[in-house]
Formats: structure tokens, C-alpha cells, sequence
């Protein structure tokens, strides 16, 4: 695929993904049927809430990720340095998009060493696709990766519906996890395994950090559905059809993170996918994540600049603070253990 093809694949998901009705799954992810018993008398002051994380050795000031956003097009590069800038006033983590086209061509999109130095104190996160480890990738494409942004980890994203799906998408996931183990092996930085969309199962989990990958990304469905995005993109009749009856398919967020979490207890989890705002961070962390990732969520204030950005994660940091508050937590190791209410049924009474 020659460049201009995938810069204007990725400038195509920028559009979509800017609209929700076109690019939502329609998987529901889960949050909305989880309440929290609300303690009436915290006996906290909400000020002194803790809701600091680590990540990779560098401090959060909330446990939250910038998650990847699609990396080829030309408007990326000012993405990029908005989130960056935004990323660091906040104290937060930022995972940049698909770095293949920088990779491969002498267009860098903004994923620059600019970045570091935007965000000299934050977690970067580098990242390429499992499909390219396949096509021949190895430790060298992953270190200049690493060393493009001067990056504290490399996410390795998996999409095959995605792939599946679209046109001239890569089909051999043959030695996925045999090229995971090696990278592994040799790469100086931790691995991070991330779906985009569609969850990452128990078992799969498991064989991912047994490969020695460092942090699982659960991405589960009910946020941006790239089957939904591939199906507009597309021209063709019959294969809109194809990916439009994916739209659906998935395991949804909420059902990911617990089932992960009880499968694999002391995994470093982040949960992605369908986080809309602090409330639903609150319950996905009570789930068992330990950092929370929105990327189509902050897209809009991200195309208007980093101060946008900013004032968009305030709220959800405030949202989450408050959460805490009205649960009784006065940390996130509290909030993990929070109560939930059980489902209400008329019937027993």
C-alpha cells in the first residue's frame, strides 16, 4: 500500500470517527448497568482524594491515557502536539497513533522527538500494529519506533476484524505471538498489547503476557466500532455489507476489564472503549482497570487545541474525584473495592 493510499485511509477515519453516528458500535459497553452504592456520609474531605497512578516509573497525576488516535493523515501533526502539550499540563499519559507511515516513509506526522519535548514529564507511548510484526517488523522498526518520540513503552495494537474488514487489509495473523516473545526479549522497553475495539478475551490476555507483553489494553466494544468505520469508508456494495454486520461484534467493555482482571489478578490493565466521562472511568477502575484510556471522546477538543483538550479532561478528572468522594474512597485502591448495588428486582419484594 503506497503512501498516499494509507494517508488517505487515515484521513478517511478521521472523518468518520468526528461523527458518531457513523463510526459507534453497537455493542452497549457495560457501564451504564453498574450503580454504585451511594455512601451519604463519605467522611472525606473532597479536596485530599487520591487519585494519582504510575506508569512505567513516571508519576499520573490522574490514571488516565490519551489513547491512540489514527496517525496518517496530514491534520495528525497538529493532533499530536495539541494532545502533547494538553497531556503534560494535565500530568497525564498520551499513546500516539499508528507510527507505520513514519516508519515507512519520510512523513513523520508530528511524531517527532517535538513530542518529548511538549511533554518532557508524561508517559509516551509509541505504537504499530501486530499485522506489521507478521509482515516482517522486528526489533529495528520497534526501536525507531521507541526513539521517533523517545517513548516509555511500545503498543502493539490488534485489530484483525478491522483488518478482516477493509479493503486490502492485512489477512496473515500467522506468528503473532511468536514475534510478541522475541520483540519482547530484546526490545529495552515494556510491550503494551492493545485491541481497538472489539476486547481482548481471558485467554488471550493470559497468552499475550505470558509472551511478555508488560500491560494488556482490554479496548473492549461499545465506543468507535471499526468495523462501522470501514463499512462508510468503502465503495463497494458488498463489502459495506460485510463490515456493516460487525458492528455489533465484540465483547463489551465492562465484561472485558472484570473477566481480564479475574483471569489474570495481577495484570497491569488499562480499559478503553466507550469511557464517556469520570462516572464511567469511576466503574471501570471498580472493575479492576488500573488506568483509564478515551481516544474518539477528546478527538473534537483535540482538532481545536490543547487548551480545549485540557478543559475536556478537567471534567472528567472532577467527574472521577467526585465519584470517589460519593463512594467513600479517599483513594483508587478504595474505589476498587467500592460497593455496588445489586440489580434491583420488584418481584422479591
Amino acid at each position: 500500500m503506497t503512501k498516499e493510499t494509507i494517508a488517505e485511509r487515515k484521513n478517511d477515519h478521521l472523518d468518520i470517527v468526528l461523527d458518531p453516528r457513523r463510526a459507534c458500535s453497537a455493542v452497549d459497553p457495560g457501564y451504564a448497568a453498574l450503580t454504585f452504592e451511594h455512601c451519604a456520609v463519605p467522611e472525606l474531605r473532597l479536596d485530599d482524594i487520591d487519585i494519582r497512578a504510575v506508569l512505567f516509573g513516571r508519576p499520573l497525576s490522574a490514571p488516565l491515557l490519551i489513547s491512540s488516535m489514527t496517525g496518517g493523515a496530514a491534520r495528525a501533526t497538529q493532533i499530536n502536539r495539541n494532545l502533547a502539550e494538553a497531556a503534560e499540563v494535565l500530568g497525564i499519559a498520551l499513546a500516539v497513533g499508528s507510527q507505520r507511515i513514519a516508519l515507512e516513509t519520510d512523513a513523520d506526522q508530528g511524531l517527532t522527538r517535538q513530542l518529548r519535548e511538549l511533554a518532557p514529564s508524561i508517559p509516551l507511548l509509541a505504537n504499530f500494529g501486530a499485522a506489521q510484526l507478521v509482515a516482517g517488523y522486528g526489533l529495528d522498526e520497534a526501536q525507531r519506533a521507541v526513539d521517533m518520540i523517545q517513548a516509555d513503552a511500545l503498543i502493539i495494537h490488534l485489530n484483525p476484524l478491522q483488518e478482516a474488514v477493509q479493503v486490502g487489509g492485512d489477512r496473515d495473523w500467522i506468528g503473532v505471538y511468536a514475534a510478541l516473545e522475541a520483540l519482547a526479549l530484546r526490545l529495552p522497553v515494556p510491550l503494551v498489547a492493545k485491541e481497538v475495539g472489539a476486547g481482548i478475551s481471558p485467554r488471550v490476555a493470559q497468552r499475550l503476557l505470558d509472551a511478555g507483553v508488560s500491560v494488556i489494553d482490554v479496548a473492549g466494544a461499545g465506543g468507535t466500532s471499526w468495523a462501522a468505520v470501514e463499512a462508510e469508508r468503502t465503495l463497494d456494495p458488498q463489502q459495506r455489507a460485510i463490515a456493516k454486520a460487525f458492528t455489533g461484534w465484540g465483547i463489551p467493555s465492562a465484561q472485558a476489564i472484570s473477566a481480564v482482571r479475574r483471569a489474570c489478578p495481577a495484570a497491569q490493565l488499562i480499559a478503553s472503549g466507550g469511557i464517556r466521562d469520570g462516572i464511567d472511568a469511576a466503574k471501570a477502575i471498580r472493575l479492576g482497570a488500573n488506568l483509564v484510556g478515551q481516544a474518539a471522546g477528546v478527538l473534537d477538543a483535540a482538532l481545536i487545541g490543547p487548551e480545549a483538550v485540557v478543559e475536556h479532561f478537567q471534567v472528567l478528572i472532577e467527574q472521577l474525584r467526585i465519584a470517589c468522594f460519593c463512594t467513600g474512597s479517599a483513594n483508587l485502591a478504595e474505589l476498587a473495592k467500592a460497593p455496588l448495588l445489586a440489580p434491583f428486582d420488584p418481584s422479591k419484594l
